[in-house]
């Protein structure tokens, strides 16, 4: 049966919103977390394995000090305090996809704790979130089911476990309850999850692809009356895995959460799932807390200790953050704050500033990556990252129309030979003879014959208007197959013009 759901702007009057993120983010290490398997993504099923990544009796575990490395890369650009001895325990519960039956996490004594990180918003307005923990643990398998409707397990008849992603590092990025966010609750929880993956990507710590499960989030939701009031009862919608269905999911708990409030029902604490086709969330499981795991330190494995030199040493490799870069690019671009925003929810920005390096004015890049080249990736259904174009490529067209070799006619037909596979912009432009027609007497030539063929304009021109000059340098164009510049006729016509 369908939930009941109260309008988002009813439900957000009557109720304040909380919520709070569970981001996972899987490292980029070549090996898992406690053994030597090799990572590769989308590798044959089963085949990334060791006695260890398995639980096999007598495996004994051994940590990875990149991935610690990593992790304490990242909570240095949260924040947060990075704890000089840290500990792994175990966290008990079956799960067919956990082979030990128990996942090796942090609890008491993580490694990192008591951060922040401030979100900037579409309209400029900065909130911050505060972070409880950004702890190590290591990833569970990956069950697919089989028979059932888009790979779900209602209606399936049997279910496939896929152990390669099983200890593979990850950190798990646990948010204090964010509250006075109101209304902008899902806008603030989407804009925060943009801003780990930038930091991550920035960091060179995760492939941060979401829709390969790199990044996924737990979305927790509880109402409350007034502020200031009790927490109240959350939901916690689990491996949310795209910005969109975070935003979705949380105003969805909140209308589903108030509509129940509000006819005097309860909410149950239980795990829910986000499900794309239908929009909505559904009920899981009730949800556990933390003495349900029955969580003790793991006999294995010694307590992880990271000296202040080691934390000092990594703190000189930290890169330049997503938010002082972006600033310090758009000032030296000269980009409003729309045109900013619009190439970092593009995935641009590493490619506008790619083609400025080979070459190319910034306004030139950004015209080509947010213009045609966005169109034609949405067309073909990839990234723009993806595309058969370099910023390289991008850089010499535009060196080429800068030079006067082309114009925006054959600039786009030179850019479609490159994506076509024709080869470099140069080796396209020589194949198809691309060349802008400057020849004052071939385009007097062709000047005249636009004036003997549009008598009635050139009477208009000869009056002063100017506006019918563009069918003029239509039929110029036309004439010359789009080869001529543009500029040059428009220049020609004008004196020709006045010397009538």
């Amino acid at each position: 049966m369908a939930d009941k759901l109260m309008k988002y702007a009813d439900a957000v009057s009557k109720f304040d919103p909380v919520f709070g993120l569970e981001v996972h983010v899987e490292l980029s290490t070549n090996t898992k977390l406690f053994c030597p398997a090799h990572i590769e993504f989308g590798g044959e099923p089963n085949s990334q394995l060791t006695p260890v990544s398995l639980g096999l009796p007598g495996s004994l575990p051994v940590v990875n000090k990149t991935a610690i490395d990593y992790a304490v890369k990242l909570g240095l650009a949260l924040h947060c305090e990075i704890a000089e001895w840290s500990q792994f325990a175990r966290k008990n519960y079956f799960y067919p996809d956990m082979p030990r039956d128990y996942q090796i996490s942090q609890y008491d004594k993580p490694l990192n704790g008591n951060g922040y990180l401030d979100v900037e918003l579409d309209d400029g307005e900065i909130f911050r979130v505060q972070i409880e923990r950004a702890h190590v643990e290591d990833d569970a398998g990956k069950n697919t089911h089989v028979g059932g409707a888009d790979g779900r397990i209602e209606g399936a008849d049997h279910s496939l476990c896929d152990y390669n992603r099983a200890g593979v590092p990850l950190v798990e990025i646990v948010t204090k309850p964010v509250e006075g966010a109101g209304e902008r609750a899902p806008e603030i929880a989407g804009a925060y999850v943009r801003a780990i993956r930038d930091i991550v990507k920035a960091l060179n710590i995760s492939h941060a692809r979401m829709e390969q499960g790199n990044m996924r989030a737990d979305v927790n939701v509880s109402l409350r009356r007034n502020e200031g009031d009790p927490l109240g009862t959350r939901s916690e919608t689990k491996n949310v895995n795209t910005f969109k269905g975070i935003e979705k999911t949380m105003a969805y708990e909140i209308r589903r959460q108030a509509a129940i409030l509000d006819a005097g029902g309860e909410i149950l604490q239980e795990t829910r799932h986000w499900d794309e086709s239908s929009q909505s969330t559904a009920g899981g499981r009730v949800k556990s807390d933390a003495d349900d795991y029955r969580y003790f330190p793991d006999p294995d494995l010694v307590m992880v200790h990271v000296t202040s030199d080691h934390i000092e040493e990594l703190a000189k490799q930290m890169p330049e953050m997503p938010r002082e870069r972006r600033a310090r690019l758009k000032s030296e671009w000269g980009f409003s704050d729309l045109e900013m925003r619009d190439a970092v929810n593009a995935d641009a920005l590493d490619l506008i500033e790619a083609t400025v390096q080979a070459g190319a004015k910034a306004s030139g890049a950004r015209k080509w990556w947010m213009g045609e080249l966005s169109r034609e990736a949405n067309a073909r259904d990839l990234t723009l990252a993806e595309l058969p174009i370099t910023p390289e490529d991008v850089a010499q067209v535009e060196a080429l129309i800068a030079k006067g070799s082309l114009n925006d006619k054959l600039a786009k037909q030179t850019v479609s030979g490159v994506l076509a596979g024709e080869g470099t912009p140069e080796e396209v432009v020589s194949k198809h003879g691309y060349q802008v027609v400057s020849d004052d007497g071939a385009l007097l030539a062709a000047i005249d014959e636009a004036f003997a063929a549009n008598p009635d304009i050139v009477e208009k021109l000869k009056a002063g208007n100017m506006k019918p000059m563009g069918a003029i340098i239509g039929s110029v164009m036309k004439a010359t197959h789009g080869q001529a510049d543009a500029k040059a006729v428009r220049s020609i016509v004008s004196e020709k013009i006045a010397s009538l």
